[in-house]
Formats: structure tokens, sequence, C-alpha cells
């Protein structure tokens, strides 16, 4: 019989910047939006959604009624994104959670993980120049 080595990927959780604050944020390629607690978005410019759009976050599920306009740093590198405020995302790693970086954002930036090792690759970042079809 041959037993096959499982390697464990590791979640990718980050200490981050949110509007000049420090912040857990988790890497998630599984979520579409980006998501950040309600009270790191206060002040920041908000847009408003025409139709609500529904989505399965955790165990519950929202109505998006608007974006915020975020700034942040990851790794000290600046960058922008919208995100979807809400009031609690849970825990990840035995944390709370403060963000929830979404394809979206990591697209993006070109945010690549490498969940064997738990790193970012932040070249994009770091790069800063994108090619726009």
């Amino acid at each position: 019989m041959c037993v096959e080595k499982v390697e464990e990927m590791a979640r990718i959780v980050k200490e981050i910047e949110i509007q000049g604050r420090a912040a857990v944020a988790l890497f998630d390629t599984g979520a579409f939006y980006s998501y950040v607690r309600s009270d790191l978005a206060k002040g920041v410019p908000r847009l408003k959604v025409p139709t609500p759009a529904r989505v399965a976050l955790e165990a519950r599920v929202i109505e998006i009624h608007e974006l915020c306009l975020i700034t942040g740093k990851i790794e000290g590198l600046d960058f922008f994104t919208d995100m979807v405020p809400v009031d609690e995302l849970g825990n990840a790693d035995g944390r709370e959670q403060d963000a929830l970086i979404g394809a979206r954002t990591m697209e993006q930036w070109e945010i690549k993980l490498d969940p064997r090792a738990g790193v970012l690759d932040l070249e994009g970042l770091r790069r800063r120049e994108f090619t726009e079809f």
C-alpha cells in the first residue's frame, strides 16, 4: 500500500495597514470581493450600488449595498482598492479579521499567493507598472 505524504497548506493571514491603522487580513483567492470591517472604513468615500448583489460570506448571506474606496499598505507597499464594508469578518488562524483581500484586489495588484510557504509575491505592488488592453 502506498501512502502519499500530504503537505499542509497555510492560510495566508498578514498584518497590513488600512486607512493608516494596523489590520489583520486574510488573503483569499476563493473570495471575489474584498471586505473590510466597517469601523476601519469610517469617513472614506463610498459608492452606493444601484442593485445590491448577494454573496455568501462564511456562514451567512449578505447583500452588497455599497463599496468603500480604501487605501493601505501591504509589507510597506501602498495599494488602493474598493472593499465591501461589513460589521464583522470572523476569525482566521485564531485572530479576528479586519479585512479579507479577495481575488479582484489580488488581480488588480498582481498579488500572488504561495500557500505552501505561507508568503505573498508582491512584485506587482513593487513594480507599479501595468499593461492595460
